[in-house]
């Protein structure tokens, strides 16, 4: 199975090589994050394992921009017109206005190893050279706790994007960080809390200035964009990002 339940109405559907996450709310559900555009029947499979419809979405919420987080944004706005979300300064990457995104170039430089290479070749197969802009995205629609499934609370977390949002969410003590902190990536040459080797980033001093953000909230459960769940709380996954970002910028 792709989809997990990870908490009280909290479940976590495992793309290609991408987490989302749906929030529950009876029979409303929250998602955060889209996947790869090859990603959509996975979605809408996952979603119907628990029992519902995908016209029971509410609302999409972005981390960002990245190919491998909006990628059925507009499938799922067009069958179903759920609406899609994300912060202000975001909503310009996503209608496509600049990128902010490794290139096929960045990726090509580092095919060095099997576990790499078996990545390139999903995710170009989920969509990965696929240019994929959400003309529909809107910013917040309120400051604060959102009136969706979950009340999910951005929290502003520029660096891996000049946009980035992680979404807290204090009702079951969790916290998605989108690609902020992630545990893994085939990328990655180790597992557990990090941030994403910096050809990913826009900014890894500014996503690691972000991680300040997230170290003091309410959040035993760390769920990331990338990798496993994380239990031992966000301010244990901020100390354990931080020194691993040291070898990163040495």
């Amino acid at each position: 199975m792709r989809v997990h339940q990870v908490a009280d109405d909290v479940f976590t559907i495992r793309g290609t090589d991408v987490n989302m996450f749906l929030l529950r709310d009876g029979r409303d559900l929250t998602l955060i994050d889209a996947g790869w555009h090859g990603d959509a029947a996975l979605i809408e499979k996952s979603i119907r394992s628990l029992g519902h419809r995908p016209e029971d979405i509410q609302a999409v919420l972005l981390t960002h921009a990245h190919l491998d987080h909006v990628g059925a944004l507009n499938h799922l706005h067009r069958r179903y017109a759920i609406p899609a979300y994300t912060s202000p300064t975001e909503v310009p990457h996503a209608h496509g206005d600049y990128h902010e995104s490794a290139t096929p170039l960045d990726v090509i430089k580092r095919l060095t190893d099997r576990d790499t290479l078996a990545w390139a070749a999903r995710i170009t197969a989920a969509g990965g050279l696929r240019k994929n802009p959400v003309p529909h995205i809107h910013p917040f629609p309120t400051e604060g706790p959102l009136d969706l499934p979950g009340h999910p609370v951005p929290v502003p977390t520029p660096g891996h994007t000049s946009g980035h949002t992680a979404y807290h969410l204090p009702e079951v003590g969790a916290i998605a960080t989108g690609d902020t902190l992630v545990t893994a990536h085939p990328t990655a040459k180790t597992t557990g809390p990090q941030l994403l080797p910096c050809f990913f980033n826009h900014s890894t001093p500014a996503t690691l200035t972000a991680l300040d953000s997230l170290e003091s909230l309410d959040a035993p459960l760390v769920l990331p964009g990338h990798g496993r769940p994380f239990t031992e709380g966000i301010a244990e996954a901020v100390a354990r990002a931080r020194a691993h970002a040291i070898t990163l910028l040495s």
